[in-house]
């Protein structure tokens, strides 16, 4: 599987060469795009060549582009991520409302199940415990939204009470930039798989073109949370925005094995179409971390 983040922070000009992108900056850096699994162009004094996007589209790299302000702002998704995506499409319009349903319910419990894993290794007992409660209140396709109320606890116990998910704050700038990383990477998934990420589960936001990629992402948002949590924020620059990058390359469990969360995504994205096509939400493999 491959596994470089590529990330171009500075003036480079790239273009494709007998099976390596070509960085020309400062000096000349070949990789191979076996090995790259995204490309995000930091900088916007990056130029490419139309070649190399070809390439990169054909080989299912998911490529990034960043403003002035180097924020994520948008990215190549391809056409075509299958040989028979219309087949994958059909099925996909065709999925079972009660299947759809009741994989949203297991992905809704496993996400608060790990916003109450990491409160107990953080020591922040009293609000684990509310969330364990809210794990027992869960009901089918989460009617009673105890995904809303668990997140409420959840933030202001990793951030404060006066923190809100809708404040100004480099908090708020650091989980948005790093869920829109792991955003990313699923609709790269879910086009490779040949489905299409405008046709939700749970989400479906008509100005959304990513509704089934936040829907399967849920999970992984505790990845970013922790991360910024241990951060020291007094400002959110390059250096900053890297490490929250590098989540990708964290090791994580799942199905028996350590994987790389960048490798963790494709097996679980896998896991997720099964169970949708089978009509079995027991078919789902969820990661584990290590706290």
């Amino acid at each position: 599987m491959s596994w470089r983040i590529i990330v171009i922070s500075k003036r480079a000009k790239l273009d494709y060469q007998l099976g390596y992108m070509v960085v020309r900056s400062d000096e000349i850096t070949k990789i191979h795009l076996g090995e790259i699994s995204t490309v995000l162009i930091e900088s916007t004094a990056v130029s490419l060549t139309t070649g190399l996007l070809s390439e990169l589209a054909k080989k299912k790299i998911k490529v990034i582009f960043c403003d002035e302000r180097r924020n994520p702002i948008s990215e190549l998704v391809n056409y075509y991520g299958s040989h028979d995506t219309s087949n994958k499409i059909r099925r996909q319009i065709q999925w079972a409302q009660n299947i759809k349903e009741a994989v949203w319910t297991e992905i809704v419990t496993e996400k608060i199940r790990k916003q109450k894993e990491l409160l107990e290794y953080l020591g922040k007992e009293e609000a684990a415990q509310l969330l364990a409660e809210y794990l027992k209140e869960i009901n089918w396709n989460d009617e009673s939204n105890r995904e809303g109320h668990a997140a409420k606890v959840y933030f202001n116990a990793l951030f404060g009470l006066d923190f809100t998910r809708t404040s100004d704050s480099l908090i708020n700038a650091a989980l948005n930039y790093g869920y829109s990383i792991i955003l990313s990477s699923f609709a790269r998934e879910i086009v490779a798989n040949g489905y299409i990420t405008q046709l939700g589960l749970f989400h479906d936001n008509i100005f959304n073109q990513f509704n089934l990629a936040s829907d399967l992402m849920e999970p992984f948002r505790i990845l970013i949370d922790k991360e910024v949590e241990m951060m020291t924020l007094d400002k959110f620059e390059h250096e900053e925005k890297m490490r929250i990058v590098n989540v990708l390359n964290y090791e994580v469990k799942i199905d028996g094995k350590t994987q790389y969360v960048n490798n963790a995504i494709k097996i679980y994205c896998k896991s997720i179409f099964d169970a949708l096509n089978e009509g079995d939400s027991s078919l789902i493999n969820f990661y584990r971390f290590e706290l």
